[in-house]
């Protein structure tokens, strides 16, 4: 009797009542890099999502100094954890940072959204960008990958969001390329208007 109540109220709950879930899968661009965990944009996205009417939990699925190998080799598990509806790629900055082959970090992307996708849920490809150091040659094949990889697979690209951060005086740590704490927020609302149109 029990279990046949429980399937009707199942039954009975309107769809738009279930929380959806949203994996931010990144490196330290999304793990709250020095700074407490509920700091981080990932964290402060979940109260602006639902403020705007989305039924959405975020699970911050980042870890600072993962390159795409690292991501794909723990992606099965966190996907059979944490069933997300959507998944957001925000990984490739440590590969080019350490010059790995524009070939490889595609490659693993492939392999990622193949797995994201054969999970059931929708991939959200964030574009990398890394500094202008590297060379010419390099930055373009590197930064190519991304809108490449959306155009091939038919997936939203989500802007960089540390262009814009960059630009703001005292939103970066001493070492270039970690945002502070004072700029989560405005990553949050940032990623929040930029993935809202996939939802």
């Amino acid at each position: 009797m029990m279990r046949i109540l429980a399937l009707l109220l199942l039954v009975m709950t309107p769809v738009s009542s279930i929380a959806a879930t949203l994996m931010v899968f990144g490196d330290s661009l999304s793990a709250g890099y020095q700074m407490r965990a509920e700091q981080s944009w990932p964290h402060l996205m979940e109260p602006m999502l639902n403020g705007s009417g989305q039924k959405m939990k975020v699970v911050n699925a980042s870890i600072s100094g993962d390159t795409t190998g690292n991501g794909l080799a723990r992606l099965p598990k966190l996907l059979k954890q944490h069933a997300p509806d959507y998944v957001i790629i925000e990984l490739g900055a440590n590969d080019g940072l350490r010059g790995f082959p524009p070939a490889t970090v595609e490659k693993n992307l492939m392999a990622i959204i193949d797995l994201i996708y054969n999970s059931g849920a929708e991939p959200l490809l964030m574009q990398i960008r890394i500094p202008p150091n590297y060379g010419k040659r390099y930055t373009r094949q590197f930064e190519a990958i991304y809108p490449k990889l959306s155009q091939d697979y038919d997936l939203p690209l989500l802007p960089f969001f540390l262009e814009q951060v960059i630009l703001r005086d005292g939103w970066m740590m001493e070492d270039g390329l970690h945002p502070k704490a004072e700029a989560q927020p405005w990553i949050a609302q940032f990623m929040t208007n930029a993935i809202a149109p996939f939802l």
